[in-house]
């Protein structure tokens, strides 16, 4: 999924069942497509939120990345960008996992340990020398005072920090260990080091990251009985995160990442055992393309086109996957699509129909960039109505890229709405323009 040490993405495709033909989806496909077709115009945004999320109620979920603030993207940035006021949760990634299975800080600097000064935090002030808590988390509990409405979770793993959680899960004794020792810290506040239960209150629930389960992922051990093994972790934090509400009388949340790919990582889940456990997947509809392919490509499309030249169990869409997802016993409602906030690029593209389905030389320096800066490179946009999707080419350098802009987040969280789909949430925040354009279109989708 996601790279827990700069923020890239890892490769990973969807599924390519035909999605199923009920009335509701048409109609969100047909929708979505038409405004997309006519320019959803991006003034839409600057309504107000969809309603925090209540049983059943839409999700609006933005991926808040550690590392972000060594590039100066800080808590307050959600403030100023109005995305705080317009999601309904942000997780924040990660936590890693230690080598004998515990919870633990990737980065406990970020986390928790540095001062923030007063032009950098969310509430105007400077963290005091000797305070509880400091770092992102202190920022993160700043914004919940700001925001009351705003859930924030801990995801645990990612793309780098997965390489423990099939060892740890193979045993009922490693499962709760790993459980309690990630509820010690994120639900009941007691941070190694720092005074017990100093980060209370912080966090409203974990989501599960673990990439992925019976597939390699960035090189992790593996084997076939993590796909059991995945729906007893799960079970062990849904019963553990119940009895921590029964203490504070609240519902703690747990959600899971989850690969959208029907061929491969996907089909390791037992899908529908899961969602009885889980408040909903956070299903990861994106990198279907990139820069590793051969041609060039949609990355993260709406609808399928049959004309994609990729070979048959290659070809990828939105919708595709969210056929697959149901035809395995997931409910509408415990589904939210993961979006990209950044696109992907190819260089050495050949001018023929402007660049798509071309050969290429390999990756554009501009691959897996954020919006914020892909939509200011040069070139050319073009809209596909097939997809539901945008390309740029820029004939003079020969690069073709890939990416969502407000009128395509609109269309799929229109998408969202009139499918019946719990929500969205979007990798990474930081990849939004200063006036937070992309989210601020998603939240008005999902009113």
């Amino acid at each position: 999924m996601r790279d827990s040490t700069n923020g890239t993405a890892a490769t990973r495709g969807s599924a390519a069942a035909e999605p199923r033909g009920t009335r509701r989806r048409l109609a969100g496909i047909a929708a979505a497509g038409a405004l997309l077709a006519a320019g959803a115009p991006a003034a839409h945004a600057a309504s107000a939120g969809p309603e925090h999320a209540g049983a059943g109620g839409k999700v609006a979920i933005g991926y808040f990345t550690q590392w972000g603030i060594y590039s100066g993207f800080f808590e307050k940035n959600l403030v100023a960008d109005g995305a705080a006021s317009r999601l309904t949760e942000i997780d924040y990634a990660f936590s890693s996992v230690s080598a004998d299975g515990q919870c633990t800080s990737g980065d406990s600097w970020a986390d928790y340990q540095r001062p923030f000064a007063a032009t950098e935090s969310v509430d105007g002030t400077a963290d005091a020398a000797g305070q509880a808590l400091a770092g992102n988390f202190n920022q993160l509990r700043e914004l919940k005072a700001k925001y009351p409405k705003l859930k924030i979770v801990m995801s645990i793993g990612g793309w780098s920090w997965s390489s423990h959680f099939s060892e740890l899960s193979a045993t009922a004794a490693g499962r709760e260990k790993f459980v309690q020792s990630c509820v010690d810290q994120y639900i009941n506040g007691d941070i190694p080091g720092l005074a017990p239960g100093a980060a209370k209150g912080v966090f409203d629930g974990i989501d599960i990251d673990w990439e992925y389960p019976n597939e390699p992922g960035n090189n992790n051990p593996f084997g076939p009985q993590d796909t059991p093994d995945f729906t007893a972790l799960v079970q062990d934090f849904r019963s553990a995160l119940d009895a921590a509400g029964q203490q504070s009388g609240r519902h703690y949340l747990l959600t899971a990442d989850t690969s959208p790919n029907q061929y491969a990582a996907a089909q390791q889940l037992q899908l529908k055992p899961l969602s009885r456990s889980l408040d909903w997947f956070n299903v990861m509809t994106l990198d279907f393309h990139g820069g590793w392919d051969a041609t060039t490509d949609f990355a993260a499309n709406l609808l399928p086109d049959p004309k994609d030249p990729q070979a048959a169990n290659n070809r990828f869409s939105i919708t595709q996957t969210v056929g697959y997802y149901e035809s395995k016993g997931v409910p509408a409602s415990k589904i939210a699509l993961e979006l990209p906030y950044y696109g992907h690029a190819w260089a050495g593209v050949p001018a023929t129909n402007n660049g798509l389905y071309q050969s290429t030389t390999g990756a554009a320096a501009t691959d897996q960039a954020g919006y914020k800066t892909l939509v200011t490179e040069p070139g050319v946009v073009h809209f596909d109505p097939v997809t539901a999707s945008i390309w740029k080419y820029d004939p003079a350098s020969q690069t073709f890229s890939t990416y969502d802009t407000p009128a395509t987040i609109f269309a799929k969280g229109l998408y969202v709405d009139l499918a019946g789909l719990r929500g969205a949430s979007v990798w990474s925040l930081d990849g939004d323009d200063a006036n937070g354009s992309l989210t601020a279109a998603l939240s008005s989708a999902l009113r």
